[in-house]
């Protein structure tokens, strides 16, 4: 009903409604009036309906009380999660060709698991949030994790003196002399000591010594993976598991070559076989003329974004590259540069799979000079990483019967981020295989996993939403037979 309502007729006179149904309205429209009235009487009764509706949603709006609503900040995503979580022991081993810091994560009477990181990053960056997953705990429980930083790659490395090619032999040079036993590679002695070309003075008595200064070289990748054999020894390692992303990856796999005594087996994340290009090399030589400067540019932080995820996740995963943006505050530039222009003078790895042909018997790498890797392989990349290429052309130099190959899908160049729960099943199966953790069940993980879900969800009795902190997960401890392999 509409109880009152106002048009014009073609009388010019006022007419008055009262009380009138909408039939009668229609009625009195179709008899009496002109179209001009139809049009003012529609208008009218619309402007009426909508400030009916817009009164009774405002009436309904009052009604409504924001209540019950917890507002929360959300803390940003770090990669060690809690310091005091992950327990490490970290030595500074001196090797012929430098100083290696390694952080041991375990009980050293387990089997050894040797990692080696990827340029820009070091053990903290690469993989201390991965082997603080939750998953990975139970495969921890039955291996001693060895994490090889690069010299100076560190946090917190001084920067490293660099062999100078021309210079005034009067300037005075800060450097260290070692003593390096022939038989095991190995640095007995060393002697801090301020020098210029003409002649050396001991820092701690003043006086002067007959030597050539010998300033610091850094390694090629060659001599990177040489490196390794001084760890091992320290550690009285007699074999390991290699886990290496990136340059590491090549590194490992160098010294599985040249000593596949010592190597049991590797999981390589984007590793390269092949020399680099020349866009690599392009790209890399401004990184390192940058570097060198001393400061770490937009253009360098980009490159590296890109060498470690993709463009895909750099675009999407906002939270993720925030944070390594930010680790790259703590990287010493000048030492950077140094790990990343020998990364990019490598050699192609001497590594080939020679099929033999039909009636004949061969050996693979006789008749090319290559050789072949002996221990089993894990390759992992993900779909849209940007050195997926690089993996697939890795994964055709290797013997096939021991080779694994593992794309994982919606995942960027960083799978043990983007994807841990992943990387972590791959390489439970990758050692059960071996003959390792022969005992441990999927179920089980599976289980222990939906319950942390369920308790990140129910606030794990706190009242509040469970929080995870970058890839360290709170998940229970899966209850397991003990094994020892």
């Amino acid at each position: 009903m509409y109880s009152s309502v106002v048009v014009c007729s073609s009388s010019n006179s006022i007419v008055e409604f009262l009380s009138l149904n909408q039939l009668d309205i229609e009625k009195n429209i179709t008899m009496n009036t002109e179209p001009n009235f139809c049009d003012c009487l529609c208008s009218v009764l619309m402007s009426r309906r909508n400030k009916r509706k817009r009164k009774r949603m405002a009436e309904k709006l009052t009604d409504i009380e924001l209540t019950g609503i917890i507002l929360e900040e959300t803390k940003p995503r770090t990669l060690g999660g809690d310091p005091s979580s992950v327990l490490l022991q970290e030595d500074d081993i001196e090797t012929g060709r430098g100083t290696l810091r390694v952080a041991v994560q375990g009980d050293r009477s387990k089997a050894a698991i040797i990692t080696y990181h990827d340029i820009g990053l070091n053990h903290v960056t690469n993989f201390q949030g991965f082997f603080s997953y939750g998953d990975m705990q139970p495969i921890l429980r039955h291996f001693c994790v060895y994490h090889i930083n690069a010299p100076g790659q560190h946090d917190g490395a001084l920067p490293l003196m660099q062999r100078q090619e021309i210079g005034d032999p009067k300037a005075p040079v800060n450097f260290t002399i070692v003593e390096v036993d022939a038989s095991n590679g190995c640095a007995t002695t060393t002697l801090a000591a301020t020098a210029s070309l003409d002649n050396i003075s001991n820092q701690e008595t003043g006086d002067t010594v007959g030597l050539t200064p010998q300033l610091y070289h850094f390694p090629s990748m060659d001599e990177l993976s040489e490196m390794i054999l001084p760890v091992l020894q320290f550690y009285g390692i007699k074999h390991f598991i290699g886990f290496g992303m990136g340059a590491g990856a090549n590194i490992l796999t160098r010294f599985a070559l040249n000593h596949p005594e010592k190597v049991d087996a590797l999981a390589l994340v984007n590793c390269t076989a092949s020399v680099s290009g020349w866009t690599e090399w392009g790209w890399q030589k401004l990184n390192t003329w940058y570097l060198k400067s001393g400061s770490m540019t937009g253009f360098t932080e980009d490159y590296l974004l890109w060498h470690w995820f993709g463009q895909k996740t750099v675009d999407q995963n906002y939270d993720l590259v925030r944070m390594y943006r930010d680790t790259m505050k703590h990287i010493n530039p000048h030492n950077l540069a140094l790990f990343i222009e020998s990364y990019t003078k490598r050699t192609a790895l001497a590594v080939h799979r020679d099929l033999p042909k039909l009636g004949v018997k061969s050996t693979p790498g006789k008749n090319t000079g290559a050789r072949a890797l002996d221990c089993d392989v894990l390759l992992m990349a993900g779909d849209n990483s940007p050195h997926l290429d690089a993996m697939v052309d890795m994964n055709s130099r290797i013997d096939p019967s021991k080779t694994s190959w593992m794309k994982i899908s919606d995942c960027g160049g960083m799978p043990l981020e983007e994807a841990p729960e992943k990387v972590c099943d791959a390489f439970r199966l990758f050692l059960q295989g071996l003959g390792y953790v022969p005992f441990m069940s999927q179920t089980k993980i599976m289980e222990s996993r939906s319950a942390a879900s369920r308790a990140s969800l129910l606030g794990a009795g706190g009242g509040g939403r469970g929080s995870i902190t970058g890839t360290t997960h709170q998940t229970p401890v899966v209850q397991e037979q003990e094994a020892e392999c």
